[in-house]
């Protein structure tokens, strides 16, 4: 028989994969929807993500109105509102993203693709989310979360319901309308139904994070030693796969290590059948520099705000954290200063063109 510990990897592996070809063959890029929102003027990609929570958002809720799934297990679901860390390490990702040129997910998926720098990007996202988990730069996390964090009233969690009061009827509508909007924005013109990858993908990742929750809060639940329910998120898995295969003996399979390796063979199995696999490397060391730079940002950042794109965007957003939202904001902002950043060279115009400042 299965242990509940191998039972959550398999789920792993299998949602991570599904993410691994959406990423791959179906173009699910968190920072080009943002790139072709901001210069592109092209919503199409962030319409695939809002099709993603939609999807996510009433899936998750669904499995939580059946009992399915306990949402206050999870580590979203907390008794304070941590804004400090939210919006500070939403801003030190989003800057990373932009360095990097993807996010943790993103990463993943070159390197399912042969991109020798995206390597060495998980390798330093990887270490720097476990030094902010267990490590030095835990003591820069602690000191900034705690004191700016929002304690809540007792018995309250930071979900919208909790704060709204709202009991189950209410809960309800609510889930729908939030999805029915998410959907009508994403389908409406008919431009994401035009693009058949972008819509699949869509759907598919939105089913990917609600069966994340299936997986760790059914499927894996060990009722004699009961863990937290979790979904897909992309910083400290690529820890915790490390710390894995660096002892061991010493750590245990997870959903999320498991979800790390699945994005990886998806996109290796996507790129192999389009012929799309190939070796890259940087440029010089300036590139990797910056790569280097960004995934330090993207590590730190990710653990302090509990989450990336896709942790906060979709998983915490399907369980209706209030983080969420507040988190993809300063990731959003992140992003934007960090890729005028590359396209000037220099902090200060970088600002100044953010906020529409003329040099």
């Amino acid at each position: 028989m299965l242990s509940p510990s191998t039972i959550a990897f398999a789920c792993g592996l299998a949602a991570g994969a599904v993410l691994g070809v959406a990423g791959r063959a179906g173009r699910f890029c968190t920072l080009a929807m943002l790139e072709d929102a901001f210069f592109g003027s092209d919503f199409r990609r962030l319409k695939s993500f809002a099709l993603a929570a939609a999807v996510a958002l009433l899936a998750t809720q669904a499995l939580a109105a059946f009992g399915i799934v306990d949402l206050s297990r999870s580590i979203y679901l907390t008794a304070s509102i941590g804004l400090g860390g939210a919006i500070i390490g939403g801003l030190m990702f989003g800057v990373g993203m932009a360095l990097v040129g993807t996010c943790g997910f993103g990463t993943l998926v070159r390197v399912g693709g042969g991109d020798l720098r995206a390597i060495v990007v998980f390798l330093v996202l990887g270490l720097s989310a476990l030094a902010t988990m267990r490590g030095i730069t835990g003591m820069l996390r602690l000191m900034l979360i705690e004191p700016l964090s929002v304690r809540l009233p007792e018995g309250s969690t930071q979900t919208l319901t909790s704060l709204l009061g709202a009991g189950s009827a209410m809960r309800a509508i609510l889930v729908v309308a939030i999805s029915a909007a998410l959907a009508f924005w994403a389908l409406a013109d008919g431009r994401l139904i035009r693009s058949p990858r972008l819509l699949a993908s869509g759907l598919a990742v939105g089913a990917a994070i609600a069966f994340g929750w299936f997986a760790t809060g059914w499927l894996a639940d060990d009722e004699f030693d009961p863990a937290r329910v979790s979904s897909l998120s992309f910083v400290a898995p690529l820890g915790d796969a490390i710390l894995y295969v660096a002892t061991f003996s010493g750590a245990r399979l997870n959903f999320g290590i498991g979800s790390v390796a699945g994005v990886v063979a998806g996109s290796f199995a996507a790129a192999m059948l389009a012929r799309g696999f190939r070796w890259e490397a940087c440029d010089d060391a300036r590139e990797l520099k910056r790569h280097m730079i960004g995934a330090l940002l993207m590590g730190i950042g990710g653990i302090m705000s509990m989450g990336c794109t896709i942790g906060q965007g979709l998983s915490a957003l399907s369980t209706l954290a209030v983080s969420a939202p507040v988190t993809m904001l300063a990731i959003a902002c992140g992003a934007r200063l960090g890729l005028e950043f590359t396209m000037t060279g220099e902090w200060l115009p970088a600002v100044r063109r953010l906020f529409g400042v003329s040099t």
